[in-house]
């Protein structure tokens, strides 16, 4: 698995990273959120031992990974700038990288590359972004590495495109138990592929949660009751968030159907609509109920269509 213990990352005065403890475990599909700036892209170059961590301790499978080539041989960054590309054609790309890795596989190469057809003698600095992209992912699972890291996966790519990258990643994911690690502000994109994400805000982890559990743990409710109530009146764990709409109570209530009737009956609702939440729903809920400023992720679940 990938580790990182109490890590901090600092640029002069700025922190990054803060602190942050992450545990990635082997065969996950795990998806890093947050706005601009959260402290994502760090992360990425933390695992993928570009940059070595101020405090704290990153490591794959045990081993330290910053200026440790027998551990970076097991990773792949496809950053989300490709200018490092440029003086490449994809033929001499292939050729580059196959040197660090010992697993490269040619036939994986060939059958990627057959279902985008990017030229492999012209340079890359000539390719469209979404082109880079598609050259950069083709490349990164080639390599055949335990884990893929991706920066903004599907930046410039266009739907059919997506479509084509996400099922490249999700049959390595199947085939080999590779693990991929993806930053997005896209909870879209994050939700179509990873099976797990943590949210990360001014540098530190607001949590770390399987998605399934996300959707099916909390409940949007709508109700009305024969008395007036304030918030301080419902007193049940698990209340995320309370606003009262005229004669409308409106909560956001962590539980399964079941659990959140049972938490109401005692204030006798003359009715009560529960209904799931989107996932940007339950991120935005999940960062008030701990405190944080909702209106301090802007960009976060943009459809990226």
């Amino acid at each position: 698995m990938i580790k990182l213990e109490n890590v901090t990352k600092r640029f002069g005065d700025y922190a990054a990273l803060d602190d942050v403890s992450l545990e990635i475990g082997k065969g996950t599909a795990y998806g890093l959120l947050g706005s601009n700036g959260a402290g994502k892209s760090t992360m990425l170059r933390l695992i993928a031992g570009i940059y070595r961590p101020d405090k704290g301790s990153v490591t794959a499978d045990g081993k330290p990974i910053f200026d440790n080539a027998a551990a970076k041989s097991g990773i792949f960054f496809i950053n989300d700038e490709t200018v490092q590309l440029s003086s490449f054609t994809l033929k001499t790309l292939k050729e580059y990288y196959r040197g660090f890795y010992p697993h490269f596989s040619e036939e994986m190469f060939t059958k990627l590359n057959e279902s985008v057809r990017l030229p492999e003698k012209k340079r890359i600095s000539e390719f469209s972004k979404g082109m880079k992209r598609q050259a950069a992912v083709i490349v990164g699972l080639s390599c055949c590495t335990d884990y893929l890291l991706i920066d903004e996966a599907f930046d410039g790519l266009d739907p059919t495109m997506r479509i084509i990258v996400k099922r490249m990643l999700v049959d390595a994911m199947l085939d080999r138990k590779m693990t991929v690690v993806i930053s997005s502000h896209n909870l879209k994109e994050i939700n179509e592929i990873c099976d797990r994400a943590a949210l990360i805000h001014n540098g530190k982890i607001v949590f770390s949660r399987e998605i399934d559990s996300l959707k099916s743990d909390i409940r949007k409710v709508q109700a009305s009751f024969p008395e007036e109530h304030t918030k301080d009146d419902f007193r049940f764990d698990g209340l995320l968030h309370f606003e009262r709409v005229g004669s409308v109570y409106q909560f956001v209530i962590k539980g399964d159907e079941e659990e959140i009737r049972q938490k109401l009956a005692p204030y006798s609702p003359g009715f009560a609509d529960i209904v799931p939440l989107t996932l940007e729903e339950i991120f935005i809920y999940e960062m008030e109920g701990k405190g944080y400023d909702a209106n301090g992720i802007d960009g976060l679940g943009g459809a990226g269509e």
